[in-house]
């Protein structure tokens, strides 16, 4: 049996092509995506709320929270409850991969000059099947009102 020194479990998720991931203790649920309703004077990356076990959850919209291009909802969509500081936030992402382990040999701290998202609101950076996965530190992220841009290296860079 591994121990939870030893390894943690991800929820990888997609946002456009860029993949992310959050630790499992972070996620409380991945519900299908349903239409919020909308609430006067949100932020613009602010959905609305949904009705969650008799809670209203506000619905983060992490592509226009991450200034990635706008898109409507796919059928992978999926909102994920998540743990902030305060209570709970769904965000919306393009579709939710897998949760898998990951050992702490495949976590490596970002970067102190991390391009685009701010440092405090990483937590480490792995692999999935080649492909960089950025994982974030999720109750930090939900709770800020700090304007945030996620800018891939630009190729050949």
């Amino acid at each position: 049996m591994t121990s939870a020194v030893d390894s943690t479990r991800l929820v990888t998720f997609r946002l456009a092509e860029h993949l992310f991931a959050a630790e499992i203790q972070s996620v409380q649920r991945v519900l299908r995506h349903e239409s919020p309703r909308a609430l006067p004077d949100m932020p613009s990356w602010m959905e609305g709320v949904v009705d969650y076990q008799g809670t209203m959850v506000p619905v983060i919209d992490l592509r226009r929270r991450f200034g990635l291009p706008a898109a409507p909802p796919g059928p992978q969509a999926r909102l994920m409850v998540c743990n902030a500081i305060g209570g709970l936030a769904a965000m919306l992402v393009d579709a939710v991969l897998d949760v898998r382990p990951a050992p702490a040999n495949e976590l490596v701290p970002p970067p102190e000059l991390f391009r685009g998202l701010a440092g405090e609101y990483l937590k480490a950076l792995t692999r999935r099947q080649g492909q960089l996965v950025v994982v974030l530190d999720l109750e930090r992220l939900l709770s800020s009102q700090a304007p945030l841009r996620f800018q891939p290296d630009a190729p050949g860079a």
